[in-house]
């Protein structure tokens, strides 16, 4: 059995990076890294700590079956979906348990008077959206954008960018990312 793959095959499952195994399970990054290319063959208790970071058991890993076809989510109920902002900003997160998701695919809510942070965002890859409802103001290198209902954007993530809300309508925006770093 190709345990290396098999970790990686559950750990994709469950919507979780390398890193984020890794901090779960209070071990470095390089050794989940190390154990799902076979670099490092670990004793039970190495990969019972793992697994705790899942959370599953050793029973549970051995036997699990991992058909993709059979286990991969197709529809996600509204109810399901993950809120992974911290603010008054609802930023929720479609697709996480996706094995090998390469976009994150966000539907966002922002308040009257909300934003995302006096302090503009830069990180790697591209963006893209459309507002569904509500106006919303966009600011990408220095540039303030309104955008209306229908209106859509497309941006690499490099060039300094936020989001506000200053009306006195909810804005409702369905956005793309790349990479999926949630």
């Amino acid at each position: 059995m190709d345990v290396g793959a098999r970790l990686q095959n559950i750990r994709k499952l469950k919507g979780l990076s390398q890193r984020e195994l890794a901090k779960r399970a209070g071990v470095t990054n390089s050794t989940i890294s190390m154990i799902e290319k076979n670099s490092v063959s670990p004793s039970i208790s190495s990969l019972k700590k793992v697994l705790g970071g899942i959370p599953m058991s050793l029973v549970e890993f051995f036997s699990m079956d991992l058909d993709q076809d059979n286990d991969t989510q197709v529809v996600y109920k509204a109810s399901e979906l993950i809120d992974i902002s911290d603010g008054a900003v609802s930023m929720r997160l479609i697709g996480k348990a996706h094995p090998d998701r390469a976009i994150a695919f966000l539907s966002e809510t922002y308040p009257p008077g909300s934003d995302t942070g006096e302090e503009m965002l830069v990180h790697e890859g591209e963006e893209a959206g459309m507002l569904v409802e509500g106006r919303l103001e966009l600011t990408v290198s220095g540039q303030t954008y309104v955008l209306e209902t229908g209106d859509s954007y497309y941006f690499e993530s490099s060039k300094p960018h936020r989001f506000r809300n200053p009306f006195e309508q909810p804005a409702k925006l369905i956005s793309a990312t790349t990479p999926a770093n949630f």
